[in-house]
């Protein structure tokens, strides 16, 4: 399958709960990784980043894409 999203974590299937028109798929993410944030040079300086800082990474996503990688 070809998708288009960038960032591809790994994970291992939690639970499936099926439903008749929606299901919910939870997931154990078992490998961390680098994220990036494109952000405006103004908020940039408002929130005084620099190297080394300890920061909480809010994810706003409205898709997460699970793909299987074929054999």
């Amino acid at each position: 399958m070809k998708y288009g999203a960038r960032n591809k974590i790994t994970a291992t299937v939690k639970s499936v709960k099926k439903g008749d028109v929606m299901s919910l798929v939870k997931f154990d993410v078992s490998t961390p990784h680098e994220m990036a944030s494109v952000l405006t040079t103004e908020s940039l300086e408002d929130l005084d980043l620099k190297t080394g800082d300890t920061v909480q990474l809010i994810i706003k996503a409205i898709h997460v894409l699970p793909a299987k990688e074929e054999a």
